[in-house]
């Protein structure tokens, strides 16, 4: 869990960002990578995209703000959507399956959550994120973070943690 008004501690191995660790592991083991965002609304992208070469194995980003969104784009069953909800394990197990599907990628990586202010309907907390995780021939994998700080803090905390889990992923089955 995050302090309140603090960044998630960004991971670095010899001095690289998550992020830069993630590109060189995808260029040298030849794989694509692509998102499907909910809460962060592009920013696990752009935490991507910052690294020189990414535009080498990142395929991009869906962003799907919506349920409408995660059904049209992702091919998300509305059946799910209805029983567990917007913000579940299954809802992140089939956003990244769903992007891992339409983009033709190796590996994906999904999140969604609550970034507040305000709560919704559902009773899940502010700051409830899960992060999704799909593999080519490999295992579909959820985590569930309880974040906190102001809305962007989330987002942004968010994308970070999305970026650690599928680099575990990678690390651990490529």
């Amino acid at each position: 869990m995050v302090s309140p008004g603090t960044i998630a501690k960004e991971p670095a191995a010899n001095g690289r960002s998550g992020e830069e660790v993630l590109v060189a592991l995808l260029r040298e083991k030849a794989l694509l990578l692509a998102a499907a965002e909910s809460c962060t609304g592009g920013l696990v992208a752009d935490r991507i995209v910052r690294v020189p070469g990414a535009s080498g194995v990142f395929w991009g980003s869906f962003v799907c703000y919506t349920p409408e969104a995660k059904i049209n784009m992702l091919g998300v069953s509305g059946g799910i959507l209805g029983k567990y909800g917007l913000v579940s394990a299954e809802t992140a197990a089939a956003m990244a399956e769903g992007a891992l599907g339409k983009s033709g990628a190796d590996a994906a990586v999904s999140v969604t959550g609550l970034a507040g202010p305000e709560g919704d309907l559902s009773g899940v907390p502010v700051g409830t994120v899960w992060v999704g995780t799909a593999l080519k021939n490999g295992p579909v994998q959820t985590v569930i973070f309880h974040l906190t700080g102001s809305r962007n803090e989330l987002r942004n905390n968010a994308a970070l943690e999305a970026v650690n889990q599928i680099l575990k992923q990678v690390q651990e089955f490529f």
